[in-house]
């Protein structure tokens, strides 16, 4: 697995990839929701250290990570399942210093995922980011 840079010219294959993953994932967003946000995110990118990982030539998801915390993770919903979520995210944690996500709560597959890398449940809000009613994990990594 490799990952790149992401410049200007990739945002249109990660709000692609990020639709299709949202999609595959977050069926607890209104529609509206979703809308909103893919509308968004594209501002959220330049303030984030961004990264397309690959395997051979097959764009497997993308990472944001800005001051150790994991402001992003997705994977192609094709691609979930085979360990490279876990592997990214191991290389983030040792190479990116991640020590923090914060998750959907009602993305219980996401939530599993990062408890079982070695994440922790501090504290949880009642509202994302934006204010809307979708309740947030806060997650830090478990000092061994």
């Amino acid at each position: 697995m490799k990952w790149k840079r992401v410049t200007n010219e990739d945002y249109t294959s990660l709000i692609l990839l990020w639709e299709k993953s949202v999609l595959a994932t977050h069926d607890f967003l209104k529609p509206e929701d979703r809308v909103a946000i893919k509308a968004e995110i594209p501002a959220y990118f330049p303030q984030l250290d961004m990264k397309m990982w690959y395997q051979d030539e097959r764009l497997l998801g993308f990472s944001g990570v800005n001051d150790g915390q994991l402001e992003m993770l997705f994977l192609d919903p094709e691609q979930t399942g085979k360990g490279y979520g876990s592997s990214i995210l191991k290389h983030l944690i040792k190479k990116d210093s991640v020590k923090s996500v914060d998750v959907n709560k009602d993305n219980q597959a996401a939530a599993a995922f990062y408890l079982k890398n070695g994440f922790q449940i501090i504290s949880e809000s009642k509202h994302d980011g934006q204010g809307r009613d979708y309740p947030i994990l806060h997650l830090d990594l478990k000092m061994l």
